[in-house]
């Protein structure tokens, strides 16, 4: 009787304590975790070209080089970054708009809109090469060994600069797992794809710039830069932030807008 009574008084403590070494679901199943959004320090205003239609930038050897589109007026520019002033410009043929840029391997890669013409130039501008490619060009960015290209969808390509073929894309969602459409303006910050999209406000996120893991296209967050050029918007809707350029050695962030007056170097802080 003893040995009965002390086999049930153990199987009760067991079950009592089963629940304390059983996995615990999760406090709200399926509810997806909000991605952490940053916001801005400004640290220093520079001047910039209120004509240039920004659709590409980065940042090389102490200057910024920017591709700038519209029709008959598309250019290669090499910039100073102090003043604004333009040092270089190299005008692109008048049948092409051009769009997203970036450096590989002392190459300079210039995309065009619908045109599907990527463009190859030295660090003089002087034309080495071109490529032709399906679908339409946005942003471009380098990760030192490939090219990374937008097409204005959801989709990141990852491109052979020798080819100009795909290699492997990557769709972008967010945590809910929506797509994120219009992927515009490309770079390329610690080992993160920074994307601007054309027109973030129709998103619910105006002037907000995504963060994405360049291995599997998710979001990793969010950079928020409402309020930042607010009168560049207020003369025309279609002057929307598009342009990042990263300087690695001084671990500086550049920011601008198309047609905007002003590029803002800018610092991230928790919001």
């Amino acid at each position: 009787m003893r040995i009965s009574m002390l086999f049930l008084m153990m199987f009760a403590l067991t079950a009592c304590d089963g629940g304390a070494s059983a996995p615990k679901p999760p406090a709200n199943p399926g509810v997806a975790e909000a991605v952490p959004v940053a916001g801005y320090q400004v640290v220093n205003v520079f001047n910039h070209d209120r004509d240039a239609f920004t659709q590409g930038l980065f940042f090389h050897d102490g200057h910024l080089f920017e591709s700038t589109g519209q029709y008959g007026e598309s250019t290669l520019r090499k910039v100073e970054l102090t003043t604004g002033k333009v040092l270089k410009r190299h005008a692109v043929p008048k049948e092409f708009f051009a769009e997203g840029t970036t450096l590989l391997n002392g190459k300079i890669y210039q995309l065009t809109w619908q045109e599907g013409t990527a463009f190859v130039y030295d660090l003089d501008f002087k034309l080495l090469k071109e490529f032709r490619y399906a679908g339409e060009g946005w942003g471009l960015t380098s990760d030192g060994r490939q090219l990374i290209m937008s097409d204005g969808t959801h989709v990141i390509r990852f491109i052979d600069p020798e080819t100009f073929e795909t290699m492997k894309t990557v769709t972008v969602k967010d945590e809910k797992g929506r797509v994120i459409p219009k992927l515009n303006e490309l770079e390329y910050i610690n080992g993160e794809i920074w994307a601007n999209i054309w027109h973030s406000e129709t998103l619910g996120k105006p002037n907000h710039i995504a963060r994405i893991d360049p291995q599997t296209g998710k979001l990793n967050g969010w950079v928020n830069l409402q309020g930042i050029s607010p009168e560049d918007v207020a003369r025309d809707p279609e002057n929307t932030l598009n342009g990042i350029a990263y300087d690695p050695v001084g671990n500086r962030i550049f920011v601008t807008g198309k047609q905007w007056q002003r590029l803002f170097e800018i610092r991230l802080k928790a919001k």
